[in-house]
């Protein structure tokens, strides 16, 4: 296959139709919301075998498409399979419903209670934007599509133009599960197109909520569109971040600095700095540790040969941002990497003596600033005054009284600044589980309430329903007394397992 082609309801199609996938989309959410826990989790796992089945072509295509190596699209297909199957477990188990009953009390005084049930149910049609430095984990089978599925939401996806014949096999993919499940073809659909696609997309009123992960300017203009639709609609939209770390003194005194700062830049450079997770941004103490540090991270950076970036366009505008962090006052370059090629610019790190340097968009790839500061309240007007952030990673010594005091005022801070927290680690490398927040206050997303990885997803695709006295027979499964689904429920204010 040379060339990709959008697939609408089950039939491929040579040019995007927005609106015959949304409409087929619309037809299928009626059955497809009805769906048993067992039904959709079967489905998800169905996904999820279809996709391995078709490993090796997907594999070679992402590796074609995106410059990226083979062992990384390897482990992004094992990713995705796996975000599939978590998402089956979960609709197994059931408590995205956050099923809530209070029975009636006929008796109470002065007034009686009605009997009130509460379940979540699906929102409707979702559009997801693949990402341009994820083909797999983050694309047409991506979280948010699996997220939205789980949901009991159809899915229609704008593949990205950055790998589209990798999103045409997952979609084909994707397309066999549903005909084995015997569903609606419009459960699924795969658009090709440019940016009015997208934003024809998010315009139709059939579209729902959207799931995005891309660039702030992208992520903005596609928030604006939902926003001025006669009826807005969610945008859950995944944007940028710098992701602070802040080293604290006690750590770096007994650090092995060497080991530190090759660590710090192998997280800095990872798969071309282009994870929203990169650590842009650091936040070390001044003095001759701190020094030690970035002798160490120079030379560690010198060494370092720029890896293909996934489109020229990405990797000119890597170029230009780390020319203007090269530009700012009061910043010396620390090291730089070497050429990698015509797509694969150099890595490189830069120091600020200056606390307050100007740092809050991001530059998309291999570009690590260092702020030097001297002690912790002249950092923490700093940290409170930064941008929301998906992660922020402290860096302290567990045993040194100094720096638990320190990481204690510290917590709070970042607390309203990011979604996570990492204490001895680097941020790059997103667990997949019940925990995980990916997420953030804006601008790292459009909505901090939930996150994009892992279980908690979930609940961005949907909305909670009451029922009040209505008949049991006309109930759903879900807030029946028999409680058919064998699901976990919040009885009277008490849970019940």
């Amino acid at each position: 296959m040379t060339e990709a082609t959008s697939i609408i309801a089950g039939t491929e199609q040579p040019t995007a139709d927005v609106a015959a996938a949304c409409a087929a989309a619309a037809e299928a959410f009626a059955t497809y919301r009805t769906t048993t826990p067992d039904q959709r989790a079967d489905f998800l796992e169905t996904v999820a075998a279809e996709i391995e089945a078709d490993k090796e072509p997907i594999i070679e295509a992402a590796v074609r498409e995106s410059g990226l190596p083979e062992a990384r699209i390897t482990g992004e297909v094992g990713r995705t399979t796996g975000q599939l199957r978590m998402f089956a477990r979960v609709v197994r188990q059931g408590d995205h419903l956050g099923v809530r009953i209070d029975p009636a009390m006929p008796d109470r005084e002065p007034l009686p209670r009605p009997d009130i049930r509460q379940r979540m149910v699906p929102l409707g049609p979702v559009a997801v934007f693949g990402a341009s430095n994820f083909p797999l984990a983050f694309s047409t089978a991506g979280g948010d599509t699996a997220s939205a599925l789980a949901a009991g939401c159809p899915v229609v996806v704008k593949g990205h133009p950055a790998h589209p014949v990798t999103g045409t096999l997952v979609a084909r993919a994707i397309v066999r599960a549903v005909e084995q499940a015997g569903l609606p073809a419009g459960v699924f659909s795969f658009v090709l197109g440019g940016t009015e696609t997208g934003q024809e997309l998010v315009r139709d009123p059939r579209i729902t909520a959207v799931g995005f992960t891309g660039s702030r300017r992208g992520g903005l203009a596609i928030a604006q569109t939902a926003a001025e639709r006669p009826v807005p609609i969610p945008v859950s939209a995944e944007m940028s971040a710098i992701n602070p770390v802040v080293v604290l003194p006690g750590a770096l005194e007994r650090a092995d600095i060497d080991a530190l700062a090759t660590a710090y830049v192998g997280s800095l450079t990872l798969g071309a700095g282009q994870f929203c997770t990169n650590p842009g941004l650091m936040f070390l103490p001044a003095g001759e540790a701190g020094d030690a540090f970035l002798r160490a991270a120079g030379a560690a950076v010198a060494e370092a040969t720029g890896q293909q970036m996934l489109t020229p366009e990405i990797a000119e505008a890597y170029r230009s941002g780390a020319a203007t962090l090269r530009e700012l006052d009061g910043v010396r370059v620390v090291g730089q990497g070497n050429e990698g090629g015509e797509n694969a610019p150099a890595p490189q790190v830069v120091e600020s003596s200056v606390l307050e340097v100007p740092v809050t968009d991001e530059v998309f790839g291999s570009a690590g600033v260092v702020v030097r500061y001297d002690a912790l309240e002249d950092l923490l007007p700093r940290l409170r005054g930064l941008e929301g952030q998906l992660t922020a990673t402290v860096h302290a010594d567990a045993d040194d009284d100094g720096d638990v005091e320190l990481a204690r005022e510290l917590l709070p801070v970042l607390e309203e600044k990011v979604g996570r927290i990492l204490f001895n680690g680097w941020p790059t490398g997103v667990e997949v589980g019940h925990a995980m927040v990916h997420g953030g206050p804006y601008p790292a997303t459009s909505d901090a309430r939930t996150t994009s990885v892992g279980s908690l997803a979930i609940e961005r695709f949907q909305r909670p329903v009451a029922y009040q006295d209505v008949p049991e027979a006309l109930l759903p499964d879900a807030v029946r007394d028999a409680n058919p689904w064998g699901l976990t429920r919040r009885v009277d204010g008490t849970l019940e397992t």
